[in-house]
């Protein structure tokens, strides 16, 4: 672990619980009931990769910019999600759902994750080009949960601590159950799945307008505080560049997107470091503390071959 000086430690779990909570009661998610486990078990690889906001927010942007190359999947979340208008509060209502999902007591994710599934009952349209999709299609959701756990997969990967390909598969073994739930019932079991999974959804991807929208709204919304906010957009060239590179081919984004080796360092160093201080109200320790366990359980020495 890394030693802070506690008014400097007190500060960045301040501004980590302002931007994962949606209200400061959100906390109370992950302490109770007591000793209630998670969809995912405490020495998982889901429980370490989540606790690193550094790949979240890396991991996150290339999710969504995975799903909105996908026609069907792009109509569902531009048309009807607060992206354009509320970008901040979006995405801070789409990271607590993903802490839920992984942490939090199994009764409190059932029960959320019910709530998007009526949700996404409601969601249906047409996409530009005439096909009309639902919100709650299979296929569709396996594509967003597939993308979503590629996005903090990768972004752990590459920019924390190197994966070996046993951690890999537990990762996306891991999330079966919660996939399930969510109504997506063939999401990759493994890194090999998932990869074919890309590789036979590729023709069905196309380049939009809207995702340098997006990526513009990205580049303008204040998400992480001063003087943090200065690798925000390092960290936004890191997720784009985590975009598998046929898929950046597709929607045009080699062309005006660069990631210099020394922006590629910094990035690297502030996943490392984050990896290494436990916030004290964080969803990962909280959800430690119900389980009994030490504050640090997640951040204690984690080698390649665990």
């Amino acid at each position: 672990m890394i030693w802070l000086p506690s008014s400097l430690r007190d500060w960045l779990d301040g501004q980590t619980s302002q931007l994962l909570y949606p209200v400061p009661s959100s906390a109370a998610y992950f302490l109770t009931p007591v000793g209630e486990p998670a969809l995912a078990s405490a020495d998982s690889v889901s429980w370490r990769i989540f606790k690193n906001p550094v790949a979240l927010f890396i991991g996150g942007i290339s999710a969504v910019l995975l799903e909105l190359a996908h026609p069907s999947v792009r109509s569902g979340v531009w048309e009807h999600t607060s992206f354009r208008t509320h970008p901040r509060q979006r995405i801070q209502r789409t990271g607590f759902a993903a802490m839920v999902t992984v942490y939090a007591p199994r009764s409190r994710a059932e029960e959320m994750i019910a709530a998007v599934g009526a949700r996404h009952r409601r969601i249906r349209g047409v996409t530009p080009s005439g096909v009309a999709y639902r919100a709650d299609d299979p296929e569709l959701l396996t594509w967003v949960h597939a993308t979503a756990a590629y996005g903090f997969l990768e972004a752990y990967h590459a920019f924390v601590h190197p994966l070996a390909e046993p951690q890999r598969d537990a990762f996306y073994a891991e999330g079966k159950t919660s996939a399930g739930l969510y109504g997506a019932n063939n999401a990759p079991s493994s890194d090999a799945e998932c990869k074919a999974l890309c590789e036979t959804t590729l023709p069905t991807l196309e380049p939009s307008d809207i995702v340098h929208e997006f990526l513009g709204i990205m580049a303008k919304t204040p998400l992480l505080p001063p003087p943090l906010s200065g690798l925000q957009p390092f960290l936004l060239n890191a997720a784009v560049h985590l975009v598998p590179e046929p898929v950046r081919g597709v929607l045009g984004l080699d062309m005006h997107w660069r990631f210099p080796s020394w922006q590629r360092g910094l990035v690297m160093q502030a996943g490392r470091a984050a990896d290494r201080i436990p916030m004290a109200h964080s969803p990962a320790v909280l959800s430690c503390r119900r389980l009994g366990l030490a504050d640090n359980f997640l951040y204690r020495k984690w080698t390649a071959s665990k």
